[in-house]
């Protein structure tokens, strides 16, 4: 049977050398020039379903900017009094949803609630210590230890660099340039050789994989992010499988989803960087000077090169599995983490486009349709329950096809 008809048919459960550019071969691209390019797909219309959770998102922001977690399942406890508390984590993954869906910090349907939503971001790193790895003191949350003690601070790299240079001020840019740094410093300093960090929780991997994202995605977007952050985030990931080619699941609480979308994650989000930035290597190359020179970007290309061949051995290795049953349910039912496991497949498979992108898109698309609740959100019956999380990471996945793939640098 066709991998992407077995979902259809079946899903009833949605469940390092730094070479002597610091930022990569070119700086933060000329003013006007494109810094996101299209994937392989044109975006699609946005689905009703999509329009109605950005409503909801948009209704339940908070007066201080922020979201909290919002409500969860009756069988999950001790979470209540976080319900109403704005935090990072959640305020970060709602803010991408309305980004990805066509606003901007001061354009489009929800500019201002967007504006609102970096402010808070922002203003959390800014008052956040410079030594140690949170950018906020809000701690206890749903997600911090379901998927990572840090997840607040990964979400805030991911978030800022898709908004870096999109305020609408010279001095809101500043912000959000200045919170970016701060916070890539402090993943960069906590980031161990192995590419990992003291990064606590059910199913850690998943954050692990935002941290990677993050990372990838603020040097595309020009920001100061050394090779060397960059190359342990993928040796990380490559060091997640094993010898006979099978991705351990240590970290992912046994499940095997969060450990494939994980890795598949990763690999594709080094790709996109690697895209951006091999023709202009290759380029420096034929220009160096000196032995050492050209050694040192011979490497750099042979690094690019033996990546690419890990994301397609990931990518081959997510479409097999998805025609397994059991694989593409997660932990057995719905959980943010489900949600963000297939955030991370969309994003990795519209790259490249194609039938299985296709179908993968419109399983998932008819999928979170039905089990959307009436008044536009979704809701989790395991670990992450909140309606934020879940709402937000669902119009991710609705809207795979918008997100960002860097533009080629020459």
């Amino acid at each position: 049977m066709n991998k992407m008809r077995w979902i259809a048919a079946s899903f009833v459960v949605v469940a390092g050398l730094t070479l002597v550019f610091p930022a990569g071969p070119s700086q933060a691209r000329q003013q006007g020039e494109p810094r996101w390019a299209t994937a392989a797909v044109a975006p699609k219309p946005l689905p009703n379903s999509a329009i109605k959770g950005l409503e909801w998102l948009a209704a339940h922001q908070l007066d201080s900017g922020g979201w909290g977690q919002g409500e969860e399942s009756q069988e999950m406890g001790g979470g209540a009094q976080l319900a109403a508390t704005a935090n990072v984590a959640d305020t970060c993954i709602a803010s991408l949803a309305l980004l990805r869906a066509g606003s901007t910090p001061h354009s489009g349907t929800y500019a201002k609630n967007l504006e609102r939503g970096v402010e808070f971001v922002v203003s959390q790193v800014e008052k956040a210590d410079d030594d140690s790895l949170y950018v906020t003191e809000v701690r206890g949350t749903r997600v911090q230890s379901k998927i990572g003690t840090y997840v607040d601070t990964f979400l805030a790299s991911l978030l800022l660099s898709e908004v870096k240079g999109q305020m609408g001020s010279q001095g809101a840019n500043q912000r959000v340039d200045r919170a970016l740094n701060k916070v890539i410093t402090k993943i960069e300093n906590h980031q161990s050789e192995s590419g990992g960090f003291d990064n606590q929780g059910w199913a850690p991997v998943l954050s692990q994989s935002i941290a990677a994202k993050g990372l990838n995605r603020a040097r595309q977007a020009g920001a100061d992010v050394s090779d060397q952050a960059l190359d342990r985030a993928q040796g990380y990931a490559e060091g997640q499988v094993d010898d006979k080619g099978k991705i351990r699941t240590d970290g992912a609480a046994g499940v095997d989803l969060y450990a494939t979308s994980s890795n598949v994650a990763t690999m594709q989000e080094t790709a996109n960087t690697n895209a951006t930035e091999k023709v202009a290597y290759e380029q420096k190359l034929k220009s160096a000077k000196s032995e050492d020179e050209r050694q040192l970007l011979r490497d750099k290309l042979g690094r690019i090169k033996a990546q690419e061949e890990a994301n397609k051995d990931s990518k081959k290795r997510l479409v097999d599995r998805i025609s397994e049953p059991g694989f593409i349910e997660g932990f057995g039912s719905n959980g943010g983490e489900e949600f963000l496991s297939y955030m991370n497949i969309s994003e990795a498979l519209v790259v490249e486009g194609g039938q299985e992108w296709i179908d993968w898109d419109k399983a998932m698309t008819a999928n979170l349709s039905r089990i959307q609740n009436d008044d536009g959100s979704w809701s989790g019956h395991h670990c992450i329950t909140g309606k934020t999380f879940c709402t937000s990471a669902a119009v991710l996945v609705l809207t795979a096809d918008r997100a960002p793939v860097p533009a080629s640098k020459s």
